[in-house]
């Protein structure tokens, strides 16, 4: 697909084109329109050109805008984040549950800022906590590997998923606290490593 640049005045902005080849390398379907809009497709000829009798098919239209959104978030992104979605015993740890986050998405900027800055110095706390034990960081849910992967950041430690999380997540849903009405929004952030951390 090319994104066509945008000209003067606008002129094809957010305009997108391209093709389906087959595996010789001909085109046999042209895809164009606009990839903040809505994508169609027509089958074409080995030029590229619609095939005669042949018209554009609708095959993608951008959803329209949640309901109250300020952020021009989609409709997947606001379900990730939303509270409905969440499973019950939410883990303290969960996104969902950090002020800042909560703060933002209510619309109050200044909670939201001083949120944030607090956990990030009660973050900095917990480098300093743990670097004072000389204790390594050791994530709950993952495992450190051996193998370090180039990124455009720099090299970087490579993470696998252990599995102990699917059997966390078991061990609640077949017990009786999954049955619990607790409400999940009076749970309480808390990623932290040492529970003194929490409160400087």
């Amino acid at each position: 697909l090319l994104f066509q640049p945008c000209g003067w005045f606008g002129a094809g902005r957010y305009e997108v084109d391209g093709y389906v080849y087959s595996a010789a390398e001909e085109p046999k379907i042209m895809i164009t329109g606009k990839w903040n809009q809505s994508m169609s497709c027509q089958p074409c000829d080995q030029e590229g050109d619609p095939l005669p009798g042949t018209e554009l098919k609708e095959i993608w239209r951008v959803a329209p805008t949640p309901p109250n959104d300020k952020y021009q978030y989609t409709h997947f992104a606001h379900k990730i984040n939303s509270f409905d979605t969440a499973p019950k015993k939410l883990l303290a740890s969960d996104s969902r549950l950090r002020p800042d986050r909560y703060a933002l998405e209510k619309g109050d900027m200044s909670k939201s800022g001083s949120e944030k800055s607090r956990l990030e110095e009660q973050q900095r706390a917990e480098k300093r906590t743990r670097e004072a034990k000389g204790e390594q960081f050791t994530p709950r849910w993952f495992n450190r590997t051996d193998e370090i992967a180039p990124t455009p950041w720099g090299e970087l430690e490579v993470y696998e998923y252990n599995g102990k999380y699917t059997e966390h997540r078991a061990a609640i849903d077949s017990s009786s606290v999954a049955d619990d009405d607790t409400d999940v929004t009076s749970i309480e952030f808390n990623p932290w490593q040492y529970s003194s951390s929490s409160s400087q």
